[in-house]
């Protein structure tokens, strides 16, 4: 799935169960100091409707950053490897491979995955404008793969508010 066409590892995105200490953390240790934050409370968005989450993005050399606070009991997919007894964590969750193109070149990379070497756990988009579906591949790679496809004026849109580090 990383070397097909259209498609490119784009992003490493972390899951934490408190997004301010996390945040701190690539500030101080390893040189961030600022995401784009915000809920996924996207109107329109099409996906289970208990998945809520606070997330924070960051371009850095070329490669985005994600960072997930699920909310209290309202994306488990996400919430299922933090600790139950509240200390802190923040784990490596999924890659994410960016479909470039048009819709359709999305449906048929899709369409391409073997589903039972590569179940779909979660999926959803925003009308014409984005689609994602995640699939497990924790017993092969240990974590989640994400595939994305965005209409080329909204990820320009959603890439102009995301900060970019080192800066130009």
């Amino acid at each position: 799935m990383f070397s097909r066409p259209k498609a490119r590892h784009s992003q490493n995105a972390y899951v934490t169960n408190d997004l301010d200490r996390a945040l701190s953390i690539w500030r101080d240790d390893y040189g961030v100091p600022e995401f784009y934050v915000f809920e996924n409370d996207t109107p329109g968005l099409v996906s289970a409707p208990e998945y809520r989450m606070k997330i924070a993005l960051a371009n850095v050399g070329g490669l985005e950053i994600e960072l997930i606070e699920p909310l209290p009991g309202l994306a488990p997919m996400h919430a299922e490897v933090l600790p139950q007894d509240g200390s802190f964590a923040m784990c490596f969750h999924h890659a994410a491979l960016r479909v470039e193109g048009e819709l359709a070149d999305f449906e048929e990379y899709m369409a391409s995955l073997d589903p039972e070497a590569h179940p779909v756990v979660w999926s959803g988009g925003l009308g014409d404008l984005m689609r994602y579906t995640y699939t497990d591949e924790r017993a092969t790679l240990g974590h989640y793969l994400e595939h994305v496809w965005f209409d080329a004026g909204m990820y320009e849109q959603m890439a102009s508010a995301i900060p970019v580090y080192p800066t130009r």
